[in-house]
C-alpha cells in the first residue's frame, strides 16, 4: 500500500455561486477494501498590526511558531497516513502519534467520525508502530497533533464517503449529488447501503488521485464528547506497557548509581545475587547492574542485595546551590542602560529550581533481542529515532528491528527520550532473553528527566503611562533536545556540541513573546551544560519565562497607579487576547473585597495559535500557611481557579477542559511545591510521597474552565497550554496577598518536608504493612 510522490497542493474550485471553496487532493489506495490517503497543502502566516502608542514589531513566534515548524515538517509525508474502511462497517486509523491521556485518539477520531458521517463507537483507533518513512510525521510534541493532523486526517476522511458515495450511485445509476450520507450508510430516494457492503467494491486496484470538498459544517467537532478509552480505562482493560504479556519477558530492574551517570567499576556479589530466590540473570550494564527475577519483588530483593563498586558520575558533588551559581555566571547582560534622568526602570530577577519529569507511570519497555532480530514495546513519543537508534546499537538492519508504541501513563515530555526502550534492548541482548524492564519510582525521580533549574531576568523602561522597552534574558541548565524531530538526523545534529544550543535557541524563539505593546521588546536564552538529565517537561520554557514576565507586567500596572487587569487590557496586542482576559476577569469576579492576607492574581499567555488568562485567589494567612499537614509541607492555598481558553477551533470541548483543569494543578504545583533539592549530584526525592505535586490540600474546592467559542475555524495547540498562565496567576495572587513579589520557585522549595532515602541501596524495601494504611 503506498501513495504517489508528488508535491503538496491545494485547489481552489469555484461553485455555482462564484464563491470560491477550498478543496483538497487526495489518494484512493490499492488495497482489497477502501483504503484513503490525504495530499496536504501548507498553511500561510501573517502577522497582525500592532496598534497602541509604542507597539512592538512581530517576534519570531508571531509570525511562525513552533508547532508551524512541526506541521510544515510533517507535509511531505503526510499522504503516508491512511484510513482504513472494513466489510463490517468500521473506519481504522493507526495513529501516529503517543496516546499518553491526553485524549487525541478521542479528538482524532472525533474529526474522522464527523467527515465520515459515521458514528464515533465505529471508529478503530490503535498506535502505529514505528515508521521510519514518515521521518518527522511521527513526533508527539509541542501540543502539535491536532494541528498537524487536522487537515490530512479530514482529507482523507472525506474522500473515503465520497468514494463509498460515488460506488453506490455507480451501482445504482443515479447521479452522485442525489445521494447522502448519514450514520455509516449512503442513502438514496429507493436505495440505502451501508459503508460495510460498498467496502470492498469501492477499492482501487491501483493509486488514484481525486479531489475531495471538506464539509463546511461540523456535527461532532465542537461536540463535548467522553474519551474513547474511558470505559476500558476504568475497568482496568486498557493496555498499558506493563500490562503486555510477551512469552518469555520477564521482570527486569536495573542497580543504579548513588550520582548522575555514575559507572560500574566491579559487582562484588554477582554469583550470590544470582543465587537469589527467583532471580535468572545478573548482568552489567552501561547505565548499572540489570537483574532479572520472576517476580518484580525478586528484582527489588537483588537490586537492594547488589554490592557495587561505583566511578563518579557527571554531576559529582553538585547541589542546588553551585549549580545556581553556573547558571547566574552564564546570564547574558541586559542591553538598555538605566537612566533615571529619561526614564523609569525596573529590574527583576527570578529563580526557578529542577522539577521532576516524572510522569505516574513509572518508565518501562520490554524488549526481545535475538540474534537476527529485535522486537521493542514501550510508550514513545519519538518512535523512529528509538527504532534507529536501537538498531545501531544492536548492529542490526533498521527493517530488523520492530518498535511497538503502546500507551502511556503520562508523559510531560518524558516520553520524547526512549531510554527504558534503549535499555531494555541492550539488557535483552546482555542477556540472550526477553526482558520486562520496568524502572523503579526512586530511579525515576533520581535518574529520570527534569525540568531544569534556570533564571529570568527582566529589565523594563516606561515613561508617560507608556512602557517603552522590555527585556527578558532567561538562563537555564542545558534542555536535552537530543530527540531532535523524531528521527536520527536532527538527533544526531543535536547531539554536536554546539547542537543543542542551537536546538535550544530555536525552540525559545519559537515559542516565546512578549504578548504586550511595550515598545522595543527581546527575549534571549542561554543554557549550560551542568551534567544532569533534562527534558521538554510540559510548556518547556513558557512556565518560567511567562511568571518572570507577568509579575512584572503587575510591578509595571502598580508603578504606573492602574489596576493589574485593566493594565493588560490595555497593552494586550489584539481583541481576541483581550477576550479571554475579559471573560477570566467577569467569570472570576474580579476586584471583589477579600480579606487581608488573601487576594486575587490574574494571567495571560499566548502559545500554539491560541490564548489563555488564568484568575486565582489565594490565601496565604498564618492560619492556612502553618496548618498541619501530615508528610508534607502547607504553605499557602489556592482556593478558587478561572481558566478561560481560545484555542481557535476546540474539537472536543469535553477533553479540552480536562487538560486545562490538569495544567492548573500543574501551575498551582510548580508555583507552591512541587521541585527537587539536589545534594552530592543527586536528587533528595525518592518518591511521589516526597515529591509534593499539588494534593487535595492544594487544590482549590472551586475551578472554572471556561472554552471560548470557535474564533479562529481552525484548531490551535492545547496539551501544554493550561500551566503558564495558571502558574503566573498564582504567583501573582501570592504577591498581592502578602505584599512581596516571590523571586524563587517553588515558593516552599526552601523547606525540604521529608526524610531523604539512602542512595545506597538505591531504592527502598517493599512495604509488606499495606492493609495497615488503608481506609
Amino acid at each position: 500500500m503506498s501513495s504517489l510522490p508528488v508535491e503538496p497542493e491545494e485547489l481552489e474550485t469555484p461553485e455555482p455561486s462564484g464563491i470560491k471553496r477550498r478543496r483538497f487532493l487526495g489518494y484512493v489506495l490499492a488495497a482489497p477494501t477502501l483504503v484513503v490517503a490525504a495530499k496536504l497543502g501548507k498553511d500561510a502566516f501573517e502577522p497582525k498590526p500592532a496598534g497602541a502608542a509604542v507597539p512592538s514589531l512581530p517576534e519570531p513566534s508571531d509570525l511562525m511558531d513552533l508547532g508551524d515548524v512541526l506541521t510544515l515538517a510533517a507535509v511531505p509525508t503526510s499522504g503516508l497516513i491512511t484510513i482504513r474502511m472494513n466489510a463490517n462497517g468500521t473506519a481504522s486509523f493507526a495513529l501516529p502519534r503517543a496516546e499518553v491521556g491526553q485524549g487525541i485518539t478521542t479528538a482524532v477520531a472525533m474529526l474522522i467520525a464527523d467527515e465520515l458521517d459515521l458514528p464515533l463507537d465505529q471508529v478503530e483507533m490503535s498506535l502505529a508502530d514505528a515508521r521510519p518513512e514518515l521521518l518527522f510525521n511521527q513526533l508527539t510534541g509541542g501540543s502539535n497533533t491536532i494541528r498537524s493532523l487536522y487537515t490530512p486526517v479530514r482529507t482523507a476522511a472525506a474522500l473515503a464517503r465520497q468514494r463509498l458515495v460515488q460506488t453506490a450511485a455507480a451501482q445504482w445509476n443515479v447521479d452522485p449529488a442525489s445521494l447522502t450520507t448519514k450514520d455509516g450508510v449512503v442513502r438514496g430516494t429507493r436505495h440505502t447501503a451501508a459503508y460495510g457492503s460498498l467496502a470492498k467494491a469501492a477499492a482501487a486496484s491501483k493509486p488514484a488521485a481525486a479531489s475531495v470538498q471538506l464539509k463546511e459544517q461540523s456535527t461532532l467537532v465542537g461536540t463535548p464528547q467522553n474519551r474513547i478509552d474511558a470505559r476500558d480505562a476504568v475497568t482496568g482493560r486498557k493496555q498499558f506497557a506493563m500490562d503486555l504479556q510477551v512469552p518469555g519477558a520477564l521482570p527486569t530492574m536495573v542497580c543504579r548509581p548513588p550520582t548522575i551517570n555514575g559507572t560500574v567499576k566491579a559487582v562484588n556479589n554477582r554469583a550470590a545475587v544470582q543465587a537469589m530466590p527467583g532471580v535468572t540473570d545478573v548482568v552489567p550494564v552501561s547505565s548499572g547492574v540489570a537483574v532479572r527475577a520472576q517476580t518484580f519483588g525478586q528484582c527489588i530483593d537483588a537490586v537492594r542485595a547488589l554490592d557495587v563498586t561505583w566511578g563518579p558520575g557527571t554531576a559529582e558533588g553538585k547541589s542546588d546551590a553551585s549549580v545556581l551559581r553556573e547558571v547566574r555566571n552564564a546570564e547574558l547582560p541586559m542591553v538598555v542602560p538605566v537612566v533615571p534622568i529619561l526614564t523609569k526602570t525596573i529590574d527583576a530577577s527570578f529563580t526557578f529550581a529542577f522539577a521532576s519529569n516524572s510522569p505516574l507511570e513509572t518508565n518501562c519497555a520490554i524488549a526481545d533481542v535475538r540474534a537476527d532480530r529485535a522486537e521493542i514495546w514501550s510508550c514513545l513519543k519519538s518512535p523512529i529515532v528509538a527504532q534507529q537508534t536501537i538498531a545501531g546499537q544492536l548492529g542490526l538492519p533498521l527493517d530488523k528491528v520492530t518498535v511497538h508504541v503502546t500507551q502511556g501513563g503520562g508523559s510531560f515530555g518524558r516520553h520524547l527520550f526512549f531510554d527504558a526502550a534503549q535499555e531494555a534492548a541492550e539488557i535483552s541482548k546482555a542477556m540472550g532473553k526477553p526482558v520486562k524492564l520496568m524502572w523503579h519510582r526512586t530511579d525515576d525521580f533520581r535518574h529520570g528527566r527534569t525540568h531544569p533549574m534556570c533564571t529570568s531576568r527582566i529589565r523594563a523602561t516606561y515613561l508617560a503611562g507608556n512602557v517603552l522597552t522590555f527585556e527578558q534574558r532567561h538562563t537555564s541548565v542545558s534542555t536535552d533536545f537530543t530527540h531532535g524531530l523524531g528521527e536520527i538526523l536532527t538527533a544526531l545534529s543535536a547531539s554536536l556540541p554546539v547542537g543543542n544550543l542551537g536546538f535550544s535557541e530555536t525552540v525559545f524563539e519559537l515559542t516565546q513573546n512578549v504578548p504586550y505593546n511595550f515598545g522595543v521588546t527581546t527575549q534571549l536564552l542561554n543554557e549550560v551544560d551542568t551534567g544532569f538529565h533534562t527534558g521538554s517537561m510540559r510548556n518547556i520554557y513558557s512556565p518560567n519565562v511567562t511568571v518572570a514576565k507577568e509579575l512584572v507586567v503587575d510591578r509595571l500596572a502598580k508603578a504606573m497607579g492602574k489596576d493589574p487587569y485593566r493594565f493588560r487590557q490595555a497593552f494586550l496586542k489584539d481583541d481576541r487576547s483581550r477576550a479571554v482576559v475579559d471573560k477570566a476577569a467577569e467569570v472570576g469576579n474580579w476586584g471583589r473585597t477579600m480579606p487581608a492576607g488573601t487576594a486575587q492574581g490574574i494571567a495571560f499567555h499566548q502559545e500554539y495559535k491560541g490564548v489563555c488568562a488564568a484568575l486565582v485567589e489565594i490565601d496565604c494567612r498564618p492560619a492556612t500557611v502553618n496548618r498541619p499537614i501530615e508528610d508534607g509541607v502547607a504553605g499557602p492555598r489556592v482556593t478558587k481557579a478561572v481558566f478561560v481558553v481560545d484555542v481557535g477551533l476546540p474539537i472536543n470541548p469535553r477533553g479540552l477542559e480536562a487538560q486545562m483543569l490538569g495544567g492548573v494543578m500543574d501551575g498551582i504545583a510548580l508555583a507552591l511545591t512541587s521541585s527537587l533539592h539536589l545534594k552530592d549530584g543527586l536528587p533528595l526525592e525518592g518518591s511521589w510521597d516526597h515529591y509534593f505535586y499539588t494534593r487535595q490540600w492544594n487544590v482549590p474546592p472551586d475551578v472554572q474552565i471556561v472554552v471560548m467559542p470557535p474564533t479562529t475555524g481552525q484548531p490551535g495547540g492545547a496539551g501544554e497550554f493550561g500551566v503558564a498562565a495558571a502558574f503566573a496567576a498564582v504567583a501573582c495572587a501570592y504577591a498581592r496577598a502578602t505584599g512581596t513579589m516571590p523571586t524563587t520557585f517553588p515558593i516552599n522549595h526552601a523547606t525540604l518536608g521529608f526524610e531523604p532515602l539512602p542512595t545506597v541501596p538505591p531504592i527502598p524495601q517493599s512495604p509488606t504493612d499495606g492493609l495497615a494504611h488503608t481506609f
